[in-house]
């Protein structure tokens, strides 16, 4: 495998007194519940609502309201149409849900085949995919290479960026850090609020290229702060893909393989959409139907993405496997295994939630297409850095979840191991630290973001407003003095 070696031409250094991002900043000004405190007279302010806006699970069903807007049967609500992506999991029979494979269209091609063409190639696909989102078509070699081009041309931050990135930027995420980044690209913009074709294309091309490289120099800057180094940051490479991109600067002096920057390429492939009814894509289109601008869309989707229960997931299965490896003896014991996942069920093992991470589906139901192409890309070079025992230990869980949660908790209805499941095994074999995990999905993810939105924009055209029922009841006002 060989080395590409990321610093045959360095970059910028930035010590600690040129970036705040090595910096610990903190406001000297406590929260309010801290520097006043928590006397009674405060009850009322923080814990008066969680009694009001309580309502009784039962009023759901007598008022027909869709809680989340998913069915009884867990299905999503009919909210849009869509010629974007198909996300296939099932099937409905006499009004009934029935399990299905797993399908995951982009424009009418099934992913599988789009990743299989572009890595029997050799060749790197993401693009081709953001490229097929956007436009509606994949690209001849003359419109890949424009494509390529044009994204290749807004690597490079705007003069004087560096100065506002990461200074203003500190955090504890970097999924915070690219919120903000999205929303200071605005500053940038000569007409930020234009939402013409061209306009909007071309803001999509400039996050597509920018984004991955902030997220990586925001995690390369608090590595650097941790471990009390200089932040050295790469230049732009011209002709690096975007998976060059983002291990070119995680990496290094290290460099990296070829190998490793296409496996990274399949993730990317695999996460670039996923229907619009995603909380993300979802997010971005319920601000694109107001007319807002791309930026403030596109930071809320990265706010959404940033969630525990949306993209922010994939770390916790990390995490239950280090445990699961340490507490079970031998990896290769099916009763072992199946015992263990059964305490994690019974909130006896692991972090006492109760649940299997990486096991379950809002919409696949007997496979995750996902899940399918990725462990089968992951095995060589998992075989060759000899580490092909932790994901066998991967797949056993896999195998062995669905049975031991119908024993454990009479779960009956059909459970399949979601991307998550070999996320996080794929990031450490590539060398991604743990906070760059889910900024990997929003890079990735952007190219539907913006799909979705253009499609709200000129498709769609009407402001979504679903309704709320109120529970409420008037009340007669009261004086100050009275009350």
């Amino acid at each position: 495998m060989t080395k590409r070696q990321s610093h045959d031409v360095m970059g910028p250094i930035l010590s600690s007194g040129e970036t705040s991002a090595l910096e610990k900043l903190r406001d000297i000004h406590p929260m309010p519940s801290v520097g006043i405190g928590r006397e009674s007279v405060s009850d009322q302010l923080y814990e008066g609502f969680l009694g009001v806006d309580r309502v009784p699970a039962e009023l759901y069903d007598k008022l027909h309201v869709k809680r989340g807007l998913r069915n009884s049967d867990g299905s999503g609500v009919l909210v849009g149409l869509t010629t974007i992506s198909n996300v296939h999991g099932y099937n409905k029979v006499d009004g009934r849900v029935s399990p299905d494979e797993g399908r995951l269209l982009l424009r009418g091609y099934n992913m599988e085949s789009l990743v299989e063409g572009s890595q029997k190639a050799g060749r790197f696909g993401y693009e081709e995919v953001a490229y097929l989102l956007l436009s509606g078509a994949l690209p001849n070699a003359d419109q890949l290479a424009d494509f390529s081009a044009r994204i290749d041309m807004r690597r490079v931050f705007p003069e004087g960026f560096l100065h506002v990135f990461p200074r203003t930027t500190a955090s504890h995420s970097v999924m915070n850090i690219l919120q903000r980044a999205a929303l200071i690209m605005y500053s940038f913009d000569e007409t930020p609020d234009d939402t013409s074709p061209q306009h909007e294309v071309d803001v999509a091309i400039t996050l597509l290229s920018r984004l991955p490289r902030i997220a990586a120099i925001a995690q390369a800057a608090q590595m650097a702060a941790d471990s009390g180094e200089q932040l050295v940051i790469p230049p732009a490479r011209e002709g690096y893909t975007t998976a060059e991109t983002v291990l070119d600067v995680l990496h290094g002096k290290h460099g990296f393989t070829e190998e490793e920057a296409m496996l990274l390429d399949v993730m990317l492939m695999l996460h670039a959409e996923h229907g619009g009814g995603n909380n993300s894509t979802f997010t971005c289109r319920v601000l694109s139907s107001s007319g807002t601008d791309a930026y403030s869309a596109y930071s809320a989707a990265i706010g959404s993405l940033k969630g525990p229960k949306h993209g922010g997931a994939n770390y916790k299965v990390g995490e239950m496997f280090a445990d699961i490896e340490h507490n079970v003896q031998d990896w290769t014991n099916d009763d072992e295994v199946a015992s263990y996942l059964a305490r994690i069920l019974r909130r006896e093992a692991f972090d006492g939630a109760g649940l299997i991470y990486g096991m379950g589906h809002a919409v696949y139901t007997m496979s995750d297409p996902r899940a399918q192409i990725v462990k089968r890309y992951a095995r060589s070079l998992a075989e060759q850095r000899d580490i092909a025992d932790e994901l066998d230990l991967i797949e056993r869980v896999e195998r062995l979840a669905p049975e031991v949660m119908r024993d454990v908790r009479g779960i009956t209805k059909a459970v399949c191991a979601n991307i998550d499941m070999y996320t996080g095994f794929v990031y450490s074999m590539l060398g991604v630290p743990q906070g760059m995990y889910t900024p990997i999905f929003a890079i990735a993810r952007m190219a539907g973001w913006a799909a979705h939105r253009m499609e709200e924009l000129y498709a769609a055209g009407r402001i979504i407003r679903p309704a709320y029922n109120s529970l409420s009841s008037e009340v007669k006002y009261l004086p100050l003095e009275d009350r």
